[in-house]
């Protein structure tokens, strides 16, 4: 009876501990062992800008029964924000609207800007664009759709404001 008893205590001991062992590490030095046998995430954004190009996306209902992907190009040189949306089922870039921001803002002609935007999500399937511009202090709410014919795209402005008072 000895002997079984000593082999059970044994065998006990060993689960116990690896039990107790499994509880005892730190789940951050797991996540650590975890993420070297993983090859490395890429993580794309909505976004991105380059020279005097910025680009946003979201989504863009044109057609409530397709929703679609919209672009935003906010173009420094032109002084222009166009959008567009993409063809779900062939693919292409259907047109562009287009937007003459210096108008849009009050800002006179060569004066030094800086625009800043990102989408954000209003309503399932449609996004709204946030633009500022952080010298004159102004920011406007804007979505992507059909014009009032249903032919082509429109920019709609749905608020502009300031965001900081006037001295």
């Amino acid at each position: 009876m000895r002997k079984s008893s000593l082999w059970i205590g044994v065998i006990a001991g060993v689960v116990l501990g690896a039990v107790g062992t499994a509880y005892c590490i730190d789940p951050v030095v797991l996540a650590v062992l975890r993420q070297r046998h993983q090859p490395p995430l890429i993580k794309a954004g909505g976004s991105d800008r380059y020279e005097d190009y910025v680009m946003c996306t979201g989504a863009a209902t044109v057609n409530p029964k397709a929703q679609t992907d919209g672009v935003w190009l906010l173009d420094y040189r032109g002084g222009k924000l166009l959008a567009t949306v993409i063809d779900r089922n062939t693919g292409r870039i259907n047109g562009w609207a287009d937007l003459d921001l210096p108008t849009e803002f009050g800002i006179p002609p060569k004066q030094n800007v800086h625009f800043m935007m990102t989408t954000g999500t209003i309503a399932q399937g449609q996004s709204a664009l946030y633009v500022a511009e952080t010298n004159s202090g102004k920011f406007g709410v804007y979505t992507l759709g059909s014009d009032a014919t249903g032919a082509s795209l429109a920019i709609r402005r749905h608020d502009l404001t300031t965001f900081r008072k006037k001295q």
